[in-house]
């Protein structure tokens, strides 16, 4: 394998290589991970891992719905979006820690773990740098359909940049997951619309759940400049559905994590813990 067909494979070709649980031990094989001229290695690490943690805590709760969606379609679509969102964090738990070695648990001599399964199930929850709204709990419907659509308003921004990153694997990561956001983002959009148009019930949950989670929403913005493209693609969607912007003040206490975290990484983390030397 060289690394004009890996680099192929990512950004658009026989993308087989790339998917969760290819048995490739390195999802990064083939690639040179060397960090460029220029790029601090520890900040590309820490960008890296909060980005994989975001989509692995919320590949986590989408991966709840399994059998619970109302309808078999969207059933596969949410556990396809959950695909989508481990596969990512696959990669780029991987980039960070190539990257920077040290943030990489250190696990009992000889495991054999690999690196990015050891940054999703050997730490703790206080080491994780995902956002709150990733993590929260699922609630109904509406709930994961208002999540999934800020989410991916934000994120999909997000790397529509880092296609452009001078790290050339950071930015090929980029440009395979702006695929996969873009359809996540539209799927989002139309069952919003659906909901706040449909029934009084369904627009009810649907304005129940984005007061929920709106106050989470400004935490997903690093930067300031990502805002107003955002803001323009979500202020279409709220206009079609005749929903308001909510006026809720953001929460307070970015970059800390609720007890939910804690809760779903025991029941996440408890096989690879339980056999750190097994062989899956």
């Amino acid at each position: 394998m060289n690394d004009d067909s890996v680099y192929d494979g990512l950004l658009g070709g026989d993308s087989s290589q790339w998917a969760f649980g290819t048995d490739f031990e390195d999802p990064l094989a083939g690639v040179d991970t060397t960090v460029p001229d220029g790029v601090h290695a520890a900040e590309l690490a820490g960008l890296c891992l909060r980005l994989g943690d975001d989509a692995l805590v919320l590949s986590q709760r989408l991966a709840e719905w399994c059998s619970r969606a109302p309808e078999l379609e969207e059933d596969i679509a949410l556990a396809n979006f959950a695909l989508d969102l481990l596969g990512q964090a696959r990669l780029l738990l991987a980039r960070a820690a190539a990257a920077d070695p040290s943030i990489v648990p250190v696990l009992p001599e000889g495991s054999p773990v690999p690196a990015e399964d050891a940054l999703a199930f050997f730490r703790e929850a206080g080491q994780f740098r995902n956002v709150r709204m990733a993590e929260v709990p699922n609630g109904d419907f509406a709930h994961v359909v208002v999540r999934l659509l800020l989410f991916s308003l934000v994120r999909l921004a997000t790397l529509e940049r880092l296609t452009g990153s001078p790290d050339a694997v950071l930015a090929a990561i980029a440009a395979k997951g702006v695929k996969e956001l873009t359809y996540h983002r539209d799927w989002a959009g139309r069952w919003f619309v659906t909901c706040a148009q449909g029934t009084d019930e369904s627009r009810r949950r649907l304005l129940t759940a984005l007061d929920q989670l709106w106050p989470l929403y400004d935490e997903l913005f690093t930067t300031d400049d990502l805002r107003a493209g955002t803001d323009v693609v979500l202020d279409q969607v709220l206009a079609v559905a005749g929903v308001p912007r909510p006026q809720l003040a953001p929460l307070g206490g970015a970059g800390t994590h609720t007890e939910a975290l804690s809760l779903m990484l025991a029941e996440m983390q408890v096989v690879a813990r339980a056999h750190p030397m097994g062989r899956w």
